[in-house]
């Protein structure tokens, strides 16, 4: 796996809009030109890409400079009621993660699953013993790409923080997808830089230091409601505070990938890298938000 650098580096989930056509070695291209740093490659739909068109994009990618991850399909569901389809949710993230191995990503980000008419309790247990398998056959492949659960906007959805946190302490090999607007929406709250801080304080405790040297982030803006998310949207148009969230994830000094899943791919992601370039000084969103004062006390 690809090194870690010593920042964060910021990118778009699937090919930008200006890109020249919509192949990822066109995104590459455009991704370099608009100077961002990243891309994820969007499997959602199926991995329907060959070995040797995986094998330029590496080769393109490492010649830019540009990291790399990618998206499992929609379509899986650890937790259903027919084994078929819980092995067939399992194939869908190893072709991926295979594939993304070839491309020379450095994680493949996936939904694990629903609750269905199983308890929080119950839904853990079995999401965790499917995923076990998964990691195994990683393992056993050597196969040198993280798998990373993601938090998820729908209350119906696996995918809390707490749960996504636990299943990454108790399995080897598995990362978290840090999905703040999901969290946002799936939580109602956690839009604060004193909310921002102690999600990345617990991700911290729970994980240790080196989960937030080599964070995977999606952002975008939001629209939800009691179950949680309906949309994403343009982060201008959301009322998510992110330039409260950049700075809290200054000042936490996290590095790794930060991935915009907004509908205007690449201005948001131009936004927030050069709102992060911008914030240099900690504490620039001002001193009442820093930990310990009062106002950080009040957003508790």
């Amino acid at each position: 796996m690809a090194p870690v650098r010593d920042a964060l580096l910021f990118g778009t989930a699937g090919v930008p809009h200006t890109a020249a056509d919509t192949s990822t070695l066109s995104a590459l291209d455009r991704i370099k030109e608009l100077g961002l740093d990243c891309l994820e490659i969007e499997f959602v739909k199926g991995v329907k890409m060959g070995g040797d068109t995986a094998a330029r994009i590496k080769e393109k990618a490492e010649a830019l400079g540009l990291a790399l991850s990618a998206h499992a399909p929609y379509y899986i569901n650890l937790n259903s009621e027919d084994t078929g389809k819980r092995l067939s949710s399992q194939e869908r993230i190893l072709t991926t993660v295979r594939t993304a191995a070839l491309c020379g990503a450095r994680s493949v980000v996936f939904h694990a699953g629903f609750y269905g008419r199983e308890t929080p309790e119950r839904t853990f247990a079995e999401i965790r013993r499917e995923l076990e398998s998964v990691l195994s056959i990683v393992r056993t492949e050597r196969l040198p790409v993280a798998l990373r659960i993601e938090t998820m906007g729908k209350r119906s959805q696996f995918g809390s923080l707490e749960e996504v946190l636990f299943l990454c302490r108790e399995l080897e090999g598995l990362e978290p997808c840090l999905d703040f607007c999901h969290i946002y929406a799936r939580e109602g709250k956690v839009n604060s830089y004193p909310e921002f801080h102690r999600v990345l304080r617990k991700v911290e405790k729970k994980l240790g230091r080196s989960a937030l040297r080599n964070v995977h982030i999606h952002i975008a803006g939001v629209e939800f409601n009691t179950s949680g998310e309906i949309r994403h949207l343009d982060l201008v148009d959301s009322g998510f505070r992110y330039d409260e969230w950049i700075q809290a994830l200054r000042d936490f000094g996290a590095a790794g990938m930060v991935i915009c899943e907004s509908p205007n791919l690449e201005t948001d992601a131009l936004m927030l890298k050069k709102l992060y370039a911008a914030q240099e000084i900690k504490g620039s969103v001002g001193p009442a938000l820093k930990p310990g004062s009062a106002a950080f006390s009040r957003g508790r």
